[in-house]
């Protein structure tokens, strides 16, 4: 008697027996032996726990599980999906693919799995581009400090500084805020046209400044058309990382990031030995020439590998509803408050040294050993972060720039040590935070929709960026300024708003790592 197909369940239809004709005994035996056969099989299934739907799971993420699954083998293989409706992460999964707005996608009934070599020629060409693309965009805001000094007494000598700080501040909440409707462009279609357009206005805008003479034109060629040029760099520089490193994802991002430091250090030191013997035409020409050669590498080695979902190719607008994952809500918050604490010493630095008795040379060269610091400090965090959680090292490392704001840099007056201390110090905290902001946004997020997540994250931060140097003028300005007294009431408004404003960013960091797994410490997030 032959054994019952499980493969074939209308066998039975399939041999022509047709119900209520009688059969011959041979063939009633066979059928008796399948119906018994089907009978176990269907109660052996309905016996085995069945898996609960994703949107019913109540738990948080197991994130060792999930990095002892991203560690497995020399390339990570690694699937999306949403563990409950509003926790999204990157495990081992059957379970498909979410949408933009924590929804499942059950469209296939098969795991959707990604391979990232994380790694490999192509992936490190890519980073290398993606230096390039970013060094650009913020080795020229690194360099705030030097032309704000230099604006403060040459062409704008009759502007206040928070007016002067409008044009840094503006620069980048254009970068920032135009980048929510660039990720969903670049989710969609990658980053070859974005990168080019972006390389091509951004020499555009610094062979313009050169002629520019007032506030209103300064504002226009540097802060607009510069800071759509640095949009449209942006989010395809990070963005291209995503599509390659997964597992070491941290130290890829952390090595480009480290672009922002090295421009902090190129481009303050051409202007220290250009602008007293050239003059500021030459010098923004010069700056020009140097972006022009960042943009030729980042446009040859900038690409995207993983093809788009169809939530990314369905629409290129920017979706609001991923604010509904409440760890992404704080994460993004936090951003604007570490922008805020962020770019008063980028800017108000050089000036608060000059103020205080220090050389205008030495004033220079602090900024050149924060920027040199931050080199340091994206590399190292991002390769631990790698190890012992994204989110577990960039609340530390938001914990040191508080540490460093309000214990050392609000206490250093003349001492010179103390404030090269300061500056290596608070260089190395923050370039940290710089470098891990994108890892910890990836982390929350699939690869195939991170341009999304991360311009809309970005976006918000937008403001802390737009009023950070204004306002930072404004406390300036309290009974003092920028020529005032050692102990002067602005200065220290200045730095208290600084260092208070990491101390919030720290609060919103935690609350978003125990939203996701907890309050037990040992956990890897």
């Amino acid at each position: 008697m032959g054994r019952p197909r499980a493969a074939e369940p209308y066998s039975v239809e399939k041999r022509g027996i047709i119900p209520g004709r009688q059969q011959p005994a041979s063939c009633s035996s066979a059928n008796t032996t399948s119906a018994s056969a089907f009978a176990s099989i269907r109660s052996l299934a309905r016996s085995c726990p069945r898996a609960p739907k994703p949107s019913l799971i109540r738990r948080p993420i197991d994130a060792r599980a999930t990095s002892k699954a991203q560690a497995d083998g020399p390339r990570a293989r690694v699937g999306y999906s949403v563990v409950s409706s509003d926790h999204l992460s990157a495990t081992t999964s059957c379970w498909g693919s979410s949408s933009s707005d924590g929804s499942i996608d059950r469209a296939s009934s098969t795991a959707y799995t990604l391979d990232f070599p994380e790694g490999g020629l192509e992936g490190w060409l890519v980073v290398f581009g993606s230096f390039c693309a970013t060094a650009s965009v913020f080795g020229l805001i690194n360099s705030a400090a030097v032309l704000e000094s230099y604006f403060a007494t040459h062409q704008l000598a009759h502007h206040t500084p928070s007016e002067i700080g409008w044009i840094f501040s503006l620069y980048l909440f254009i970068v920032f805020f135009v980048g929510i409707q660039i990720g969903p462009i670049f989710d969609a279609h990658g980053g070859r046209i974005l990168v080019a357009a972006g390389s091509l206005l951004v020499v555009l805008s610094l062979l313009i400044l050169s002629w520019c003479e007032t506030l209103y034109q300064i504002i226009l060629t540097f802060s607009v058309l510069g800071g759509f040029g640095g949009a449209l760099l942006n989010s395809p520089a990070y963005g291209c990382i995503a599509h390659y490193f997964n597992r070491r994802r941290g130290l890829a991002t952390g090595i480009a990031t480290t672009s922002g430091g090295v421009g902090g250090i190129i481009f303050p030191l051409i202007l220290q030995s250009v602008l007293p013997n050239w003059g500021f035409p030459w010098s923004c020409r010069i700056l020009a020439f140097v972006v022009l050669g960042f943009a030729l590498p980042a446009n040859l080695f900038l690409r995207t590998r993983i093809p788009p979902s169809h939530e990314a190719t369905r629409s290129v607008w920017p979706d609001f509803t991923i604010f509904r994952d409440l760890r992404f809500a704080f994460a993004s918050a936090g951003i604007i408050f570490m922008e805020l604490g962020l770019f008063i010493p980028l800017t108000f630095l050089v000036s608060y040294a000059g103020a205080h008795g220090q050389d205008p040379t030495a004033s220079y060269v602090l900024l050149s050993y924060l920027n040199a610091a931050s080199v340091a400090g994206r590399v190292l965090p991002g390769f631990l972060a790698d190890c012992c959680g994204r989110f577990n090292v960039i609340v530390i490392t938001i914990a040191l720039c508080v540490a460093t704001v309000l214990c050392i840099w609000l206490f250093a007056g003349h001492s010179q040590s103390t404030l090269m201390a300061y500056a290596v110090l608070f260089g190395f905290a923050s370039g940290s935070n710089l470098g891990l902001i994108p890892v910890c946004l990836g982390q929350l997020c699939d690869a195939r929709h991170y341009g999304r997540y991360y311009s809309t994250a970005m976006m918000v931060a937008s403001f802390g960026t737009l009023g950070s140097v204004p306002l930072g003028g404004v406390l300036l300005g309290i009974r003092g300024g920028i020529g005032g007294a050692v102990s002067s009431t602005g200065w220290m408004a200045l730095i208290l708003f600084s260092g208070l404003s990491y101390a919030v960013a720290l609060v919103c960091y935690a609350t978003a790592r125990v939203l996701a797994v907890g309050w037990d410490l040992r956990t890897i997030f």
